[in-house]
């Protein structure tokens, strides 16, 4: 990870209370640009920030797993869903399909995606700053924000925009 990307997920650390105290605040006002000014700083953030030289979520964080992500993996690989769930899968405390380890086992030394054309949701979809809804989405933009660097810098500028 470059050392830029550590700092901005050091200083959201140092920033926890700060960022919860804020979305506490987000949650009572209901904010109606919320989702505008959140989607804005996600796009900012991904001008200069390349998943490609972090990939920390892929290294710390594993998806949930749907059944729908299971049957696609599985004929990524040929493999009959039970056979892919027993090579690849667990329960979580949650009941959920989660990967048995982590990093992903699908990423590469380069930090590319081996399973890109058919990964989970959870992971097309990540970090979730680019979607509607932002005000359900604070819990886990609260942690994403320790995990991502682009999440990181939003989070930042959510801090600045509602906290000023």
């Amino acid at each position: 990870m470059l050392p830029a990307y550590k700092k901005l997920i050091d200083d959201a650390q140092l920033k926890k209370a700060a960022t919860k105290k804020l979305f506490e605040k987000l949650k009572k006002q209901k904010p109606k640009d919320l989702d505008r000014v959140t989607n804005e700083l996600h796009d900012q953030a991904f001008e200069h920030i390349d998943c490609l030289q972090c990939a920390n979520c892929c290294k710390t964080t594993g998806p949930l797993l749907k059944n729908k992500d299971i049957e696609r993996l599985a004929a990524h690989f040929k493999l009959k869903p039970s056979i892919f769930t027993e090579k690849y899968l667990r329960i979580d405390e949650d009941g959920d399909f989660v990967f048995k380890a982590m990093p992903c086992p699908f990423l590469g030394i380069d930090n590319y995606c081996s399973v890109y054309e058919s990964k989970p949701a959870a992971c097309a979809n990540y970090p979730h700053t680019q979607q509607r809804e932002q005000l359900k989405k604070l819990k886990i933009t609260y942690y994403n924000s320790m995990i991502c660097p682009a999440v990181a810098e939003v989070v930042d500028g959510l801090l600045k925009k509602y906290n000023p």
